[in-house]
């Protein structure tokens, strides 16, 4: 476990350093939290939102934090946790068509002051967006994040085989759906 991981641990059973505690986990984690769970939701704002909610949440329960994991599995199962919540409620809130769904998501994102791809990463994210949660989360770590399958299994609880045919069925469904919309 790196230094830093060690530190904070120490840190968590000292109940009076615990804000000390969570302002380094912000410091430290604010960013690669924001980009993955900015992959998965798609908008800045929203991905300020579920990143606002996932330190809540992380401060809210970092007495149950074991030290069974790396510190930063625990967030990130967090992050990812929250972000699937988040589009869940999003869904049923909108219960907007799939064909409006998919068109939407280039569109939004196009629109989008933060977002910084062309017309190519737009489509490639409202593919993306098509899979099935479990795919989306396996393709997004192994891709983007390149994730080894043990720290896929380790952040999703997934058996590596399980892991490794949902990333092979999400690529195929991402190549094909791209090939139908190009």
């Amino acid at each position: 476990m790196e230094r830093l991981e060690t530190d904070l641990l120490k840190l968590l059973s000292d109940s009076n350093k615990r804000q000390i505690l969570f302002a380094e986990l912000v410091k430290k984690y604010s960013e690669p939290l924001y980009w993955k769970i900015r992959s998965i939701v798609l908008s800045h704002e929203d991905a300020d939102d579920v990143l606002q909610n996932t330190f809540m949440k992380a401060w809210k329960n970092l007495s149950s934090f074991q030290g069974k994991s790396k510190f930063s599995t625990w967030l990130y199962r967090i992050a990812i946790n929250e972000s699937l919540d988040f589009i869940r409620k999003q869904k049923n809130k909108t219960a907007i068509s799939s064909d409006n769904f998919e068109n939407g998501i280039a569109n939004v994102l196009i629109a989008d002051d933060y977002f910084d791809g062309d017309e190519g990463q737009a489509l490639l994210q409202e593919a993306i967006a098509t899979l099935p949660d479990v795919q989306r989360m396996v393709f997004l770590m192994r891709y983007y994040d390149e994730m080894k399958y043990p720290e896929i299994h380790e952040v999703l609880g997934t058996s590596e085989g399980a892991l490794k045919a949902s990333y092979h069925i999400a690529v195929k469904k991402i190549t094909e759906y791209i090939k139908l919309h190009q």
